[in-house]
């Protein structure tokens, strides 16, 4: 099992703020030590990278090497304003501009119950917000705003990684007669019973509520809500090499998203907001 890159700025025994910037493998990185959580979070992207309640291992995995410049993979990406490949211009990047740019911080601030931040990037005619609340729990929340004069399509996700023990002894709960779409057969399918992504998996799922990622290699239960308005996107490469990743890393984490706009692209009206979420919490 190999250590979480980043909990390495909170080995020292010295006191830190609750919040502090640093710079790590060519990005500045905010780094949050409260009294219930850990995390840090990139600039770029505004790329919440690791998350650890206190008492508990990590919920997120990040990779231990990133590129000079580009995507860093893990965390939870913030994918938008199209998620995958845009739909027409096949030279722009997948998933979007919005992991690729620097955001600004607007508010950051702690109380007993955690912390709670802002984050906002301006793009042409569009405004999008994330917000974030950590603390015994993960809760983040991203609002678009539509500019323009003219009506727009946009499509989303929170590219979440999840941290796990082994990906072959975790199996995800609650998706049970679910209809969706398996895009590696790319043909319409429905859960049955658990569903286990051991060699591979790439489904979107029309479901609301929570799903409970059943880690057995680490005895822990995570409860993963992707809202009301949202696919639900399970993801694993399976034995696909991914760049920069090694394999020992691959088996360390399995990808529950939320996602809207992927399969039929939202058309925002001028002045119209799109909203997205991701909850999760300990299963008791």
């Amino acid at each position: 099992m190999l250590e979480h890159p980043l909990q390495r700025f909170f080995k020292s025994l010295r006191e830190r703020p609750v919040f502090a910037w640093e710079r790590y493998q060519m990005r500045d990185v905010l780094v949050i030590d409260h009294p219930l959580c850990q995390a840090v979070f990139s600039r770029q992207g505004a790329q919440l990278l690791h998350f650890q309640p206190k008492g508990q291992k990590p919920w997120l995995w990040c990779a231990a090497k990133w590129p000079h410049v580009g995507a860093i993979r893990g965390g939870v990406p913030v994918c938008w304003p199209w998620y995958g490949r845009h739909p027409s211009e096949n030279a722009w990047p997948s998933h979007g501009w919005a992991r690729l740019l620097d955001w600004k911080l607007l508010d950051s601030s702690s109380d007993d119950d955690g912390v709670h931040l802002h984050w906002q990037l301006q793009l042409c005619d569009w405004q999008v917000d994330l917000h974030a609340h950590l603390g015994e729990r993960m809760d983040l929340h991203l609002s678009t705003e539509h500019q323009d004069d003219m009506p727009c399509q946009l499509s989303q996700a929170l590219h979440a990684y999840w941290r796990i023990g082994d990906v072959g002894e975790v199996a995800l709960s609650g998706l049970d007669g679910a209809q969706g779409y398996d895009q590696l057969s790319r043909q319409v399918c429905q859960q049955e019973g658990e569903l286990r992504v051991d060699g591979g998996c790439q489904r979107v799922f029309q479901h609301d509520g929570e799903l409970q990622l059943k880690d057995h290699a680490w005895q822990r239960e995570l409860c993963i809500d992707t809202g009301d308005h949202a696919d639900t996107v399970v993801w694993h490469p399976g034995s696909r090499p991914l760049l920069g990743v090694s394999w020992n890393e691959v088996l360390e984490f399995v990808c529950v998203e939320a996602a809207s706009g992927g399969t039929d692209s939202l058309c925002l009206a001028p002045g119209e907001r799109a909203h997205l979420s991701l909850q999760a919490r300990v299963g008791v």
